[in-house]
């Protein structure tokens, strides 16, 4: 926490709020350029550029805490549960969004295209089926982690090679192309360094207000990592690109479970005992599976919207009367 008083840090939130603004909306546009120079599509640079890019929170906190073995729960725990708030809250918040846009009216995902529409069920299937699979076996070690890293070099090494031969619009993509991914990175490190201002500052605050340290670690903290994939995706769908959104949340739960949680388990010094995670295992996969729902009947409304922020709110109520916080 910033040690510059209660008045300097309310000033850091404000102008981190403000900085984190102007970068997703840099990170949307230019990332709209790229999908249209490349001709790959919104939902998949979404699922590429965007969504590795916000993820990078996760990812430092997953490496650090496995460096020390008393912390890699927290690392296990902080992907699996990034993952219910990234399908649940914030694509839940997109959809009632998208819905007030539409007035009501239930949306239809016309310009999603099959290879898109497999590379998000592929995400989603890999969500779900790892952690599954970690519970079935019962423990997971640096062999499993290996594994994990491996599939999501795979993956993305087939998505370039399938998307490869499309033509890219526009002449001197190249270049173009070079320029809207270095200006969509440039969006991404100011939203993810203002996330880390606003997580910082807030959990300030709120100490100084007399909220308990565990509480903060629970709510803002834990909610700090999953700012930077709730900032873009809010602002891709208010800005009429739903496909960008759900790019972004599919693809970071995939790299979360494969990149991340790998190297995680990699980085850390001993088998963990999966079992102990059943709970958020459980309602990811429960969100997982709702979401493919969803997906597979092509329209969506408000009440898809409520459905997931109630699936968020069980989560919360269910965890907080598990560990007693």
């Amino acid at each position: 926490m910033f040690e510059i008083g209660l008045p300097g840090n309310v000033l850091t939130l404000l102008v981190a709020l403000a900085i984190l603004d102007k970068s997703s909306d840099l990170t949307i546009d230019s990332t709209i350029k790229v999908a249209e120079v490349t001709g790959l599509g919104k939902t998949t640079i979404g699922f590429l550029l965007v969504a590795f890019s916000t993820s990078l929170p996760e990812l430092s906190v997953s490496f650090f805490s496995a460096v020390d073995p008393e912390m890699l729960g927290v690392a296990i725990g902080n992907v699996l549960g990034s993952n219910i708030v990234n399908v649940c809250l914030i694509l839940g918040i997109c959809l009632l969004i998208l819905a007030l846009k539409n007035h009501g009216a239930k949306y239809q995902f016309e310009g999603l295209e099959v290879e898109e529409a497999r590379d998000l069920y592929f995400g989603l299937f890999i969500a779900s089926l790892v952690p599954l699979a970690l519970i079935y076996v019962g423990y997971a070690s640096r062999m499993v982690g290996a594994f994990l890293i491996a599939l999501f070099i795979f993956h993305n090494i087939q998505l370039f090679r399938h998307r490869k031969g499309e033509k890219p619009s526009g002449s001197g993509s190249k270049e173009a192309a070079t320029k809207y991914t270095l200006l969509a990175l440039l969006g991404v490190a100011g939203v993810v360094g203002s996330s880390y201002f606003i997580v910082e500052s807030a959990s300030y605050i709120a100490l100084q207000m007399g909220v308990p340290e565990v509480v903060i670690g629970a709510t803002i903290v834990a909610f700090g990592t999953s700012l930077p994939e709730l900032a873009t995706s809010v602002d891709a769908t208010k800005k009429g690109y739903i496909e960008l959104a759900l790019g972004n949340v599919i693809g970071s739960g995939f790299v979360n479970i494969t990149l991340i949680l790998g190297m995680a388990l990699f980085c850390g010094p001993f088998r963990v005992n999966i079992s102990s995670f059943s709970n958020l295992v459980m309602f990811s996969i429960m969100a997982n599976l709702i979401l493919w729902y969803f997906l597979v009947n092509e329209r969506i409304s408000w009440r898809e919207g409520a459905i997931l922020l109630f699936m968020y709110a069980l989560f919360i109520v269910t965890s907080f009367g598990i560990y007693k916080i």
